[in-house]
This record gives C-alpha cells, sequence and structure tokens, in this order.
C-alpha cells in the first residue's frame, strides 16, 4: 500500500486553494453588496471622505478677511476674562466654606449662611459666564461657522474625543489582558489561543470606544454650531458635512483596523501551512530512502 502524503495546499479540503486575490475578490463583493442595500451609510461615508480629502487639499475653512479679524478681535478683547475668573475663585471660595460647615445629612443655622452665600456667588458667576458666551458668539458670527474659526473648532473637538476613545480601548485592553491571561492560565490555553481571543478583545474596545466617541461629538456638534449664530439652512448643511466626515474618519480607521488584524492572522495561517509542508516534505523523503 503506498501512503501519500497529505496536500496542505488545500486548507479547505474540496480541491480549492485559498489565495490573497480570492480574499480581495471576495471583499470587494462584500463591499459592493454592502452598498447596495445600505445606501444611505454609503453615500455618507462617500461624502464624508469627499469632505476629508477637500479639507486636506484646500485647508481648514475659509479664511478671514482684514475686516473680519480686526471686528472679530475687537468684540473678543470685550469680554471681562478677569472678571469671570474673580467670580469663578469667590465661588468656589464660598462651596468650600459651605462643605466644611454642612454636616453628614443635616445643615444648621450656621451651613445654611454659607449656603445662602454659595448660592448668591454662584448666580453671580453664572451671569457673567453668560455675558462672556454671548459675546463670544457674537465674535463668531463675524467669522462664520465655515470660517477657519468654525472648522478648526469643530476639528479640535472631534480630535479631543477621538483621543479619549482610543485612550478608553487602550486602557481596558490592558485590564482585560492582565483578566484573561489569569483565566488562560487556570484553562490552560495555548498561547495562541489567548492571542487570538486578546486581538478580538482589543478590536472590541476601539470600536465601543471610537463608536462611543463619534456619538458624544455629534450630540455636542450642534451647540457648537449654535454660538456661530448661523441661519438653519446653513447650521443644517455644515452638521450633515461634519458628522459625514467624522462617521468617514472613524469608519475607515476602524476598518484599517480589522484589515490588518484580518491580514496579520492570514500571514500567520501561511506561515504555519508552509512549516507544515516543510516537515511533511521532510518526513516523505525519509521514508522513500529507507524504502530504497
Amino acid at each position: 500500500m503506498n501512503d501519500q502524503p497529505p496536500n496542505n495546499n488545500n486548507p479547505i479540503g474540496d480541491g480549492t486553494i485559498v489565495t490573497a486575490s480570492d480574499i480581495g475578490t471576495l471583499a470587494l463583493t462584500s463591499i459592493k453588496t454592502f452598498s447596495r442595500r445600505h445606501k444611505v451609510i454609503s453615500t455618507t461615508y462617500v461624502y464624508g471622505l469627499t469632505t476629508l480629502l477637500l479639507l486636506a487639499l484646500l485647508g481648514s475653512g475659509t479664511k478671514l478677511t482684514i475686516d473680519q479679524q480686526r471686528q472679530y478681535t475687537r468684540v473678543m478683547d470685550t469680554i471681562d476674562v478677569q472678571a469671570e475668573y474673580t467670580a469663578a475663585s469667590s465661588y468656589q471660595a464660598a462651596y468650600g466654606n459651605y462643605y466644611h460647615s454642612k454636616g453628614w445629612i443635616s445643615c444648621d443655622a450656621h451651613c445654611m449662611h454659607y449656603k445662602r452665600i454659595m448660592e448668591r456667588k454662584k448666580i453671580e458667576w453664572d451671569e457673567i459666564k453668560a455675558e462672556g458666551n454671548a459675546r463670544m458668539s457674537d465674535a463668531k458670527s463675524v467669522a462664520g461657522v465655515f470660517s477657519e474659526v468654525g472648522v478648526g473648532e469643530v476639528t479640535d473637538s472631534f480630535w479631543e474625543y477621538f483621543a479619549s476613545g482610543k485612550r478608553f480601548a487602550k486602557r481596558q485592553s490592558m485590564w482585560d489582558a492582565l483578566f484573561m491571561g489569569m483565566r488562560s492560565m487556570g484553562r490552560d490555553e495555548s498561547m495562541v489561543e489567548y492571542m487570538l481571543k486578546m486581538l478580538m478583545q482589543v478590536l472590541l474596545n476601539f470600536s465601543m470606544g471610537l463608536i462611543m466617541a463619534l456619538i458624544i461629538f455629534i450630540f455636542g456638534l450642534w451647540s457648537i454650531i449654535r454660538t456661530y449664530q448661523p441661519n438653519p439652512l446653513t447650521a443644517l448643511f455644515f452638521f450633515i458635512t461634519a458628522t459625514s466626515a467624522a462617521f468617514a474618519f472613524v469608519s475607515t480607521y476602524l476598518l484599517a483596523l480589522y484589515g490588518a488584524a484580518a491580514g496579520g492572522v492570514y500571514g500567520m495561517v501561511k506561515m504555519a501551512e508552509s512549516n507544515n509542508m516543510r516537515i511533511d516534505g521532510g518526513r516523505g523523503g525519509g521514508r522513500g530512502r529507507q524504502i530504497r
């Protein structure tokens, strides 16, 4: 009886060899199918990518004219920053007196005295902040929401939330690595199993963190737009554009992350298959020499 060595070039077992081109074709087919079924999401993604490309080529927002710069600076200079700082310090001092005078669940006459002072200081601080915000809004209305000032503020807000989402994912992944490592030792799992589970957990953490950051950014975006006092159509157009760009960037980042992970796993599998082929080939050659 002639023993034939197993064919390791056939990972599926039905005569079909999966290659990198097959995986690329499958990915493109899946993208086309998803685009046909979810036209709104696909349109939003393409529009967002176009916006990001225009921002990269043309810069962030329109430049302020000399008159706009002068008027913007003049209005901003009317904001009394020192008064707001003084009011904030007075409120913090009043809150400290109230906090140290109250009991666990009760507040006597002495405590109520400091509480009334704290509430009065809080009202004064809120009034000064409201006046400063109103003047800042007037200055922003001079620049416009599509100016470099407006686009820059929205961009800074997005990057802040995006970095916060990544910090959440990294911190959560660190704890997951610790606890999953302890469970793996108890279950006597191999290093490969642990690394695959950890990879999936890292991808899940980044997905959760960045999607949460995107949602929070979208909810706060409208309040930023309102401070520039645009007309309703301009505000709606800017909101849709900024939301689409943020969605496209986060989606592209996650797709690249998942693609890199899938490529790494595929490369490891192909390396393992190549090593098995060498080992089986060596065993086959040894048996042939023994028969001769």
